[in-house]
C-alpha cells in the first residue's frame, strides 16, 4: 500500500499530547519510526511507551522550541539518532487570544519563536539532507485563524499565516529536489488544550459537520500528505475543519 511508511523516520514536534500525539500514533501504526518531541519528559516517555505497546517503534527527544539553541539541539539529536529525517511534522505551537494592545513584547516574541522561527530552523537544518537523498516530506500544522482576520486572534493568526506562506515557498524551493511540503489546517479540535475553550461547542454546531473534530482526524490527513499516495501534491493546504472553510 502506498500509504505505508516502513523504513522512514518521522520527527513530530509537540507530540506528547493532543494533535501531535495522534499524528505520532498514526505514523507509527503505518510503519514509520517516530521521534516524539516535547518539553515534558514524563509525557514524552509515556507517549513513546504507548506507541511501542501498540506495535510501533519510537524514541523520545526532549526539546524547548522557544529558543533557537533548543531547536538546533533537536535537529542535531534527530540526525545523530536516525541519520536522516524522512518526514518532518511541524506541529508544535502556542496560541493565545486577545486584543493587540493586550499583547506584550514577550508574548509576541514567544509566539513567533515557537510558531514561525522553530519550524524555519528545523527545515533549514533537516531539508538539506532530504534534498541530498532526493526524497522527504514536510507537513506543517496551521489553523483556521491563518486564513481570515479575527478580532482576538491577530497575533496567533499572523504567526500561522507566516507558516502558511512558508509552506508554499518551501514547496517551490524543495519540490524540484524531490521534497514535498504541504500543510493541514485544523478547525476546532477536541484536545487537552481546547477542552475548556469558551464557546467552542457553539462554534462547532455552526459548522457543516455540526461537531468538534478529533485529533486522529487531523493525524489521518497528515499521514496522507506524508505518504506516497500524495506524491503529486506540493504546496497544498488541506483543511481539516468540519467545513468551516465553506461556512
Amino acid at each position: 500500500m502506498a500509504d505505508r511508511l516502513e523504513g522512514r523516520t518521522a520527527l513530530v514536534t509537540g507530540s506528547t499530547s493532543g494533535i501531535g500525539r495522534a499524528v505520532a500514533a498514526v505514523l507509527a501504526a503505518r510503519g514509520a519510526h517516530v521521534l516524539v518531541s516535547g518539553r515534558d519528559d514524563t509525557r514524552g516517555r509515556d507517549a513513546v511507551q504507548s506507541l511501542v505497546n501498540a506495535g510501533g517503534t519510537a524514541e523520545y527527544l526532549p526539546a524547548d522550541l522557544s529558543a533557537a539553541s533548543g531547536v538546533r539541539e533537536l535537529a542535531d539529536a534527530a540526525l545523530d539518532l536516525a541519520g536522516t529525517v524522512d518526514i518532518l511534522v511541524n506541529n508544535a505551537g502556542v496560541f493565545s487570544f486577545g486584543s493587540t494592545a493586550g499583547n506584550s513584547e514577550i508574548d509576541i516574541d514567544r509566539m513567533y519563536a515557537i510558531n514561525v522561527k522553530a519550524p524555519y530552523l528545523l527545515v533549514q537544518a533537516l531539508a538539506p539532507k532530504m534534498v541530498e537523498q532526493g526524497s522527504g516530506t514536510i507537513v506543517n500544522v496551521l489553523t483556521g485563524a491563518a486564513h481570515r482576520g479575527s478580532v482576538t486572534a491577530g497575533l496567533y493568526g499572523s504567526s500561522k499565516a507566516a507558516l502558511l506562506l512558508l509552506t508554499t515557498a518551501w514547496a517551490a524551493e524543495f519540490g524540484p529536489s524531490g521534497v514535498r511540503v504541504n500543510a493541514v489546517s485544523p478547525g476546532p479540535i477536541r484536545t487537552e488544550g481546547t477542552a475548556n475553550g469558551a464557546g467552542l461547542d457553539a462554534v462547532a454546531r455552526a459548522l457543516p459537520a455540526r461537531r468538534l473534530g478529533e485529533p486522529v482526524e487531523v493525524a489521518a490527513a497528515v499521514a496522507f500528505l506524508a505518504s506516497d499516495d500524495a506524491s503529486y501534491i506540493h504546496g497544498a493546504i488541506l483543511p481539516v475543519d468540519g467545513g468551516a472553510i465553506a461556512a
